[in-house]
């Protein structure tokens, strides 16, 4: 495999070296995982996602099936309805700063975005580590921006939540309980938490049970109800429920590179430098705040960095 090819000498190029080690256990993990994928059953508790803001909405950002459309997907994180309400308004953004036209596309749950994006079912992407990282070795997708959170780190956590009265106050004493992923290729919502029980010495056989929730949200409401003594996420959307007094947090992980926005390798450059200097542009607390949705609950409060 050419350097181009390998997870290894993406990292070695794309990141700094403060996040080597990080990404080595991310991507040993990763195969494991990938390789155990196939055969797993028990990603139970899918969003659905018929339940979506209707299509009249959702082709606002540029006429349907049209060859000039760039489809943009996205790996899911809260409810379908609450991420689209997010992503229409910056596509229109970029479609301003661009001149190009956008369109939001959900990929099913049969489908991986990592395959969507790779396959040229999808142009351009917003998506985790973990995706990046399958999407890169099996396509050779081009990484463009990476997330900016809150405090202007291109990084971010997972955290292990409980319900608020839970009697579970630390990670060795989740043995012999269930636990809430968020989805399976989800980085915050799956990889981390996994990184996180193995450095406790907690595998999966250690748990009484456990389930694919299918969203960070789905896990939170899970494991607020009671289905589940414990759950792994992303750290925003855990921070403002635990802040509500809904959740309770007893582990953050240590920093892990964000998620970012990556491009099917059949894109024209002229189009991946257009979107790259656009996204770079992006001023989500200044200049373009302006009819954007939520989008400090992003993991990409700031904008975006290279």
């Amino acid at each position: 495999m050419s350097e181009r090819g390998s997870p290894t000498g993406w990292f070695q190029r794309l990141f700094p070296s403060p996040f080597q080690l990080s990404l080595y256990l991310l991507t040993g993990l990763m195969l494991i995982l990938v390789m155990l994928s196939g055969c797993d059953s028990r990603e139970t508790r899918e969003v659905d996602l018929s339940k979506r803001v209707d299509d009249t909405e959702v082709s606002e950002t540029g006429p349907l099936h049209q060859d000039d459309v760039l489809l943009f997907g996205f790996d899911l994180r809260g409810t379908p309805e609450e991420d689209a309400k997010q992503y229409l308004p910056f596509l229109k953004y970029l479609e301003q700063a661009t001149g190009l036209h956008f369109e939001l596309r959900f990929t099913s749950k049969s489908r991986p975005i990592a395959d969507a994006l790779g396959l040229g079912e999808l142009d351009f992407a917003a998506i985790g580590a973990d995706t990046y990282i399958v999407a890169h070795a099996k396509y050779g997708v081009v990484p463009l921006v990476r997330g900016l959170n809150a405090q202007g780190r291109a990084e971010y956590q997972s955290v292990i939540i409980v319900a608020p009265h839970s009697p579970l106050r630390g990670l060795e004493e989740l043995r012999g309980k269930t636990f809430a992923f968020g989805g399976l290729t989800s980085t915050q919502g799956h990889l981390i938490p996994r990184i996180i029980l193995a450095e406790h010495g907690i595998s999966l056989d250690d748990l009484a049970g456990y389930e694919y929730t299918g969203s960070h949200q789905n896990c939170a409401n899970a494991v607020a109800a009671g289905q589940f003594d414990a759950g792994g996420m992303q750290d925003l959307l855990a921070r403002r429920l635990a802040d509500e007094g809904l959740l309770r947090i007893i582990h953050t992980s240590k920093f892990y590179p964000s998620s970012g926005i990556a491009a099917n390798q059949q894109v024209p450059s002229d189009v991946l430098q257009k979107v790259k200097q656009a996204l770079l542009d992006f001023q989500p607390t200044g200049v373009h705040a302006s009819g954007l949705y939520h989008w400090d609950r992003t993991e990409m409060a700031l904008g975006f960095s290279e």
